[in-house]
């Protein structure tokens, strides 16, 4: 075991090691009866005491509440080789020597990081798509909004948005990144901003 895995106990260690087991071979997150099961248990409780000590050590990534949002940190903790820089212009050299990696670790040590599926082009002029999925940071103090920030905003009885927030003269603004789609104005009490702009994430077809 290596020295970070000597943080965990014997029964966080047995969990961690199942689920990993787990998701190698059927390739989603199971869900927490399987864990009950797969341990021995008869009650959620020890199996959601030792996800949340798994989660604050750094072994995995977890809503809690929702099983299936669970994902294992350290496979893609070792990052992306960066391998030189390409051109969007003319053309410049590059190279092949790998000297660092791209770490994107620190999106995954946060808590409770969820994505959504972009439906729409109201954000294109900030380089987010239709079918973009954008990862997200769930907000839990409206002191740590700051304007001209990239928020998932749920407005009951309109939906969920993705846009700009600006909160002036007492009023919240949703400001898109398409001039062809005006800002929302709302009261604070109108709308519930459910997560900051952590990444965007795009498959290419």
């Amino acid at each position: 075991m290596n020295s970070s895995r000597k943080n965990l106990s014997e029964a966080q260690n047995e969990l961690y090691e199942w689920i990993k087991s787990y998701m190698r071979d059927f390739h989603h997150s199971p869900s927490i009866r399987q864990m009950m099961l797969a341990m021995g248990l008869r009650s959620p409780a020890p199996i959601q005491s030792r996800l949340k000590h798994l989660q604050q050590k750094g072994f995995i990534s977890w809503q809690e509440g929702k099983a299936r949002t669970l994902q294992i940190v350290d496979e893609v903790f070792e990052g992306v080789p960066i391998m030189g820089s390409v051109a969007a212009g003319g053309l410049i050299e590059t190279y092949s020597d790998v000297h660092e990696n791209l770490d994107i670790s620190d999106i995954f040590q946060k808590k409770n990081v969820f994505a959504l599926t972009v439906n729409g082009d109201s954000m294109i002029d900030a380089c987010i798509a239709d079918g973009d999925m954008v990862l997200m940071e769930p907000v839990t103090e409206s002191l740590s909004l700051r304007n001209g920030m990239i928020v998932s905003a749920m407005v009951p009885g309109l939906g969920t948005t993705l846009k700009y927030f600006f909160k002036r003269g007492g009023k919240i603004f949703l400001e898109a990144a398409n001039p062809a789609y005006g800002p929302i104005e709302l009261n604070f009490d109108q709308a519930v901003i459910q997560g900051k702009l952590l990444a965007v994430w795009r498959k290419v077809k």
